[in-house]
């Protein structure tokens, strides 16, 4: 979906179409849910803080998140996503995965569908999507991005190549800033220049990630898309009115913590690491886990885990802090946790 979040409300008030707006809560501990194609020419984007994206675009329209109401419109989209295949591996409210395969409307190309399931979300919420059809998720994600908004982009199985190999490497999942920077003491800058590289030395360089780069420079990608993907993680977080000292966290580590316990108790699947996120007022995040022997039993034992991963953290006595965090993430079956079932029943 095109700007999802800000072409929802430009749909709903028609005072706001054409004008740049950002779903966001004013404020300077605010950060921007989603910015209209109109704000985004000035330079916004989405997790930019809020006070920043309002010095960029003075004359932006801030509207405050309603995610009941986006996912109620992401519900919508999904039941169109189905008239055409049961594989649908949804990545967020906003964004998909679609193995049509073998689509239920019998439609003979991929593109076909593509082009139909566009058009009925235009027809009936009134909504633009852009789309990426390729031989597999890895091309399809990358086509998805290249004519947005409202676009359509198709690769070819016999495309693939001359698509590929002038791509700069930050165009590759994973490749953001440092693994970029060490590719290019490689002296790889584009995806031409990776395939070039020995595997061995990629993996030598990146372990089994290099395996993965060098395969994604061939264009190959196997993974399947997988409907109702089981929970990997799950985590909640806020972030203070001011910054604050590592001590006078613990209060909102509590609360999130009993926060989480609380929504844990809706997966099947029992959880096996407990996280602590912490970002510092400069915006550098640091993360500490711990995986014990059995899996936490009770909101107590879970708050205290979290409390425990902050002693952790060693910085300066001076640092202060404007988010925490607080997860649970390596899932497993209630048989496969290592854990008593009585204590979770």
């Amino acid at each position: 979906m095109d700007a999802f979040y800000a072409s929802v409300e430009q749909r709903d008030d028609p005072q706001l179409r054409g004008k740049p707006v950002i779903v966001a809560w004013k404020g300077k501990r605010s950060v921007v849910c989603a910015a209209s194609y109109e704000a985004r020419s000035f330079g916004v984007r989405s997790a930019m803080p809020a006070i920043r994206a309002e010095r960029l675009c003075p004359g932006a329209i801030f509207v405050p998140p309603d995610f009941t109401r986006y996912r109620s419109v992401s519900h919508s989209v999904r039941e169109i996503f189905k008239r055409h295949t049961d594989l649908i591996e949804p990545l967020s409210l906003d964004e998909a995965y679609l193995d049509v395969t073998e689509n239920k409307t019998r439609l003979p190309t991929a593109t076909l569908v593509a082009r139909t399931i566009r058009e009925q979300i235009r027809q009936e919420l009134n909504l633009t999507a852009s789309a990426g059809v390729a031989p597999n998720k890895f091309l399809a994600k990358i086509a998805s991005d290249w004519r947005k908004p409202d676009g359509l982009f198709v690769i070819q199985p016999n495309e693939v190549e001359a698509f590929l190999l002038p791509l700069p490497l930050g165009r590759l999942p994973g490749v953001g800033k440092v693994t970029g920077e060490r590719l290019a003491n490689l002296g790889a800058q584009t995806v031409g220049d990776l395939r070039r590289l020995d595997m061995a030395v990629l993996e030598q360089q990146f372990g089994r990630y290099g395996l993965r780069l060098h395969e994604l420079a061939r264009g190959v990608d196997n993974t399947e898309v997988v409907s109702d993907r089981p929970t990997q993680s799950i985590s909640v977080e806020d972030t203070f009115e001011n910054d604050v000292p590592l001590l006078e966290t613990e209060v909102m580590i509590r609360r999130l913590a009993e926060k989480l316990w609380n929504a844990s108790r809706k997966e099947s699947r029992i959880a096996r690491t407990v996280v602590l996120k912490l970002k510092t007022s400069e915006f550098k995040t640091l993360t500490r886990s711990y995986t014990p022997h059995s899996p936490p039993s009770s909101c107590e034992e879970l708050t205290n885990i979290a409390l425990a991963l902050r002693e952790r953290v060693n910085l300066d006595g001076q640092q202060r802090f404007r988010l925490v965090g607080v997860g649970l993430s390596n899932f497993r079956e209630p048989t496969d946790a290592g854990a008593q079932p009585a204590l979770f029943e």
